[in-house]
C-alpha cells in the first residue's frame, strides 16, 4: 500500500489500483469555531486538493467535526465519486455520500470496504460526540487495511480484530482532548494505540490525526517513545506531512 501523509486525519491511500483520502482537511492554519468551543489547525495541510488529485473515494470517520472534514473538504467532496460515511452523515452531506452501518461493506473498484465501529471519547461519548465509523480494506492478494477513524476504544478494535486479520494499521492517535467529558481522550491515546497494534497483530502501523491541530494532546515523539518502549517501533511508519511511504 502506498500512503501520503497530509497531516491532521488526511492522507491518500493506494491500494490495489484504488486511491482513497481520509478525512479530508485542507483549510489554512486558524481557528474553527465548534459550538462554544473553538478547534486551532496549527499547521498547513501538506497536499491541496489539487496535489490529492481524482480519488475513487474518500473514507470520512464523521462530518461533525472541522478537524475531520473542513470548509475546504466539504467542497472537495462534491467533485469525488464517492464518500462513504456513517449513514447520519451521509443523510446531511447529500450529494455522493452513501452511508455504510457498522459490518456493511460495499465495493469500490477491487477492494471490499466494510464500515467498521468506532466511538469517539469514552463511553457513552456518542450521545456527545455523534456516530463515527471506522472502515477495513480488502481485496483478493492485497493486505488487510484497518483505518481507525476518530475512535477511543481498544475493547472496539478487539471486536474488529475478531473478524479481521490485520496487515496494515492506520491508527487515529493523538489523544485529543477538549473541554469535553473532563478532558478525557477523544481518540487513541499513544498507550493505547500501542495496544491496539498488539491486539491487531498488524505487521505495519501508520498513525494518523497526531500533528496539525491544537487539541491533540500527544504528537510524534510520544508515539514514538511507546512504540520503542513496548518492543513494537519496526512496526510503527512516523511520516511527516507530506512524505510518502510504501507500506
Amino acid at each position: 500500500m502506498g500512503i501520503t501523509f497530509s497531516g491532521g486525519p488526511t492522507a491518500l491511500l493506494e491500494l490495489g489500483g484504488v486511491r482513497l483520502l481520509t478525512d479530508p482537511t485542507f483549510d489554512a492554519p486558524g481557528d474553527h469555531p465548534v459550538g462554544e468551543r473553538v478547534l486551532v489547525k496549527t499547521e498547513e495541510s501538506a497536499l491541496t486538493e489539487e496535489a490529492a488529485g481524482v480519488v475513487d473515494a474518500v473514507l470520512l470517520s464523521h462530518d461533525q467535526h472541522p478537524d475531520n472534514l473542513d470548509d475546504r473538504g466539504r467542497a472537495y467532496l462534491a467533485t469525488v465519486p464517492l464518500t462513504l460515511v456513517t449513514p447520519s452523515g451521509a443523510a446531511r452531506l447529500g450529494g455522493t455520500a452513501r452511508g455504510l452501518e457498522p459490518w456493511e461493506s460495499t465495493q469500490v473498484g477491487s477492494l471490499t470496504v466494510t464500515a467498521v465501529p468506532a466511538l469517539h471519547g469514552p463511553e457513552g461519548a456518542s450521545r456527545v460526540t455523534g456516530d463515527v465509523t471506522g472502515f477495513v480494506l480488502t481485496g483478493d492478494g492485497l493486505p488487510t487495511v484497518y483505518v481507525s477513524g476518530d475512535n477511543a476504544s481498544v475493547e472496539l478494535v478487539r471486536e474488529i480484530a475478531a473478524r479481521f486479520r490485520v496487515d496494515i494499521a492506520v491508527l487515529f492517535a493523538g489523544a485529543a482532548r477538549t473541554v469535553l467529558f473532563d478532558g478525557a481522550p477523544l481518540t487513541l491515546t499513544s498507550v493505547d494505540a500501542v495496544e491496539a497494534a498488539k491486539v491487531l497483530g498488524a505487521a505495519k502501523v501508520v498513525p494518523l490525526h497526531f500533528r496539525g491541530w491544537g487539541h491533540f494532546s500527544e504528537g510524534p515523539d510520544v508515539l514514538r517513545k511507546e512504540f520503542e518502549t513496548a518492543g513494537l517501533g519496526d512496526r510503527l511508519v512516523l511520516l511527516e506531512p507530506g512524505e510518502h511511504a510504501e507500506v
